[in-house]
C-alpha cells in the first residue's frame, strides 16, 4: 500500500549538527542503561507488568513536556495512521515486556548482548515487509551475526536451552518487528506524534492487567518505578533528537556502547561478568550490525562519477 502523501504542516525541517547528535545518542545510551538497571532491580521485587506500567506512564512526562515546547499538542495529535500506532504499541509493547523479563533472568550484559541480533531479524524482515532489496553483501552480514548470536548462547547449546536466552532472543524479534512499523509510520508521522501514540496506548493496555498482578510498592520503590518511565522517556526523547541531527550512519554505531555500560552496572552491583562467549559473540554481531549500517548507508548516497562497476545491495 502507498503511503498517504505528506502534508505541508507535518513536514519538518531537518538542521544537521553532528556532533550534537552523537551527544544526545550518548546521553539516551546512558539514560536508557541507568532504566534498564532499575528494571532488573525492580523485576526481583514486583510483576514484569507492573514494573512496566510505571515504564511507559511516567515516560509521558518528558514526552509531554517535549510536545509543549516542540510544535504544541495539536500539531502532534494529528495522526494519519490510527491502526498503524496500534499495531506499533502491541508489538513495541511485546519486545519491552519480554526485554524487561530477560533482565530478570539473565545477568543485564548477557541480555543487551542478546538483545543486539535486532538489526539483524530487521534486515531480514525488511525483504517481505517494507519490500526493500537485500544483496550478497547485507545477507552475508546477516549470516555471520547470527553466527554471533550462537557463540553467545554456547556452541553446545546449554544458554539456548536456558528460558532467559530464549526471552532476550524473542525481545529482540519483536523490536525487529516494532522498527518495521516505525519505519512505516515516519513516512508520514512525525518522531513525537510515534512516540506519544506508543506511550500512551501501552499505558492503556497495561492498566488493564493491573488490577490482576498489582503488588503495593514500598515508598523508596515507588521512587525507583517513577525514575523508571522519566528515564526511559527522556531516553526515547534523546535518541530521536539524535537521529534528527545528524545522520543515522554516523551516531547509530553509538548504541553499541550500552553493553559497556550493561557489563560495567553489572559488574559493580551484580559482581556479573560476561562469558568469553558472549563477549566474542557480542563482538560478532556487532561487527555484523556496523557493516549493515554500513551497506544501507551507502545504498542511499547518490553516485557520484565515475561510477563502480558490478555489485550492489
Amino acid at each position: 500500500m502507498t503511503a498517504p502523501p505528506l502534508s505541508p504542516s507535518r513536514q519538518h525541517i531537518r538542521v544537521d549538527n553532528t556532533p550534537l547528535g552523537i551527544g544526545m545518542m550518548l546521553g539516551s545510551v546512558l539514560l536508557f542503561s541507568m532504566m534498564n538497571v532499575l528494571v532488573k532491580i525492580l523485576t526481583d521485587r514486583y510483576p514484569v507488568a507492573e514494573v512496566t506500567f510505571f515504564r511507559s506512564a511516567f515516560a509521558l512526562v518528558p514526552v509531554a513536556a517535549a510536545i509543549t515546547l516542540q510544535g504544541g499538542w495539536a500539531t502532534s495529535l494529528r495522526t494519519e495512521r490510527p491502526w498503524g500506532h496500534v499495531w506499533r504499541s502491541v508489538i513495541g509493547l511485546t519486545s519491552m515486556t519480554m526485554m524487561f523479563w530477560s533482565f530478570h533472568l539473565l545477568p543485564l550484559g548477557d541480555a543487551v548482548a542478546l538483545n543486539f541480533s535486532a538489526p539483524l531479524f530487521l534486515t531480514a524482515l525488511s525483504v517481505p515487509l517494507l519490500g526493500e532489496k537485500v544483496g550478497i553483501h547485507r545477507w552475508s552480514a546477516v549470516l555471520v551475526g547470527f553466527v554471533g548470536v550462537l557463540i553467545m548462547v554456547r556452541p553446545s547449546g546449554e544458554m539456548f536451552m536456558h528460558l532467559g536466552a530464549l526471552v532476550a532472543l524473542g525481545a529482540a524479534f519483536a523490536q525487529s518487528f516494532a522498527m518495521v512499523a516505525i519505519r512505516q509510520l515516519s513516512r508520514t508521522e512525525p518522531p513525537n506524534t510515534i512516540v506519544f501514540y506508543f506511550t500512551s496506548f501501552t499505558t492503556l493496555m497495561l492498566a488493564l492487567a493491573m488490577p490482576f498482578v498489582w503488588v503495593t510498592p514500598t515508598l523508596t520503590d515507588l521512587g525507583l518505578l517513577v525514575a523508571t518511565g522519566l528515564l526511559g522517556g527522556g531516553a526515547q526523547l534523546l535518541m530521536t533528537r539524535g537521529y534528527s541531527l545528524a545522520p543515522a550512519a554516523v551516531i547509530a554505531p553509538f548504541n553499541y556502547t550500552s553493553l559497556l555500560w550493561a557489563v560495567l552496572f553489572g559488574w559493580l552491583l551484580w559482581s556479573e561478568l560476561p562469558s568469553v562467549y558472549v563477549t566474542l559473540g557480542a563482538c560478532v554481531v556487532a561487527m555484523s550490525g556496523l557493516y549493515i549500517l554500513h551497506r544501507e548507508t551507502r545504498k542511499r548516497l547518490p553516485p557520484t562519477p565515475p561510477a563502480p562497476s558490478g555489485g550492489g545491495d
